[in-house]
């Protein structure tokens, strides 16, 4: 039971960092998708790396693409999804 929280709690904060890593990749030419996509699939380290080594947009210029919302948007389903999984879960236990 300790060993799949640990898990659980694993893939949820390198999902939650690899969301940070793509908002400050949006304000870089990588953009916001391209940066998830390294983040989730590498690490959210290497996806630092790249928005680091991208250029700047000019100031007030964002790159979401249409790519952004559906991944918050899975993101917030699969958090939710797992929540109640740990709750129900833990609630059979008792």
């Amino acid at each position: 039971m300790y060993i799949t929280m640990l898990i659980i709690f694993g893939i949820l904060s390198g999902s939650l960092l690899s969301i940070l890593v793509g908002i400050l990749g949006s304000r870089r030419k990588i953009g916001f998708g391209w940066t998830l996509l390294i983040s989730l699939i590498f690490t959210p380290l290497l996806g630092l790396v790249a928005v680091l080594l991208s250029d700047e947009l000019p100031e007030g210029e964002r790159r979401w693409g249409c790519i952004a919302p559906l991944l918050v948007f899975l993101v917030i389903v699969l958090l939710i999804a797992t929540l109640s999984m740990l709750f129900w879960g833990s609630m059979m236990v008792i």
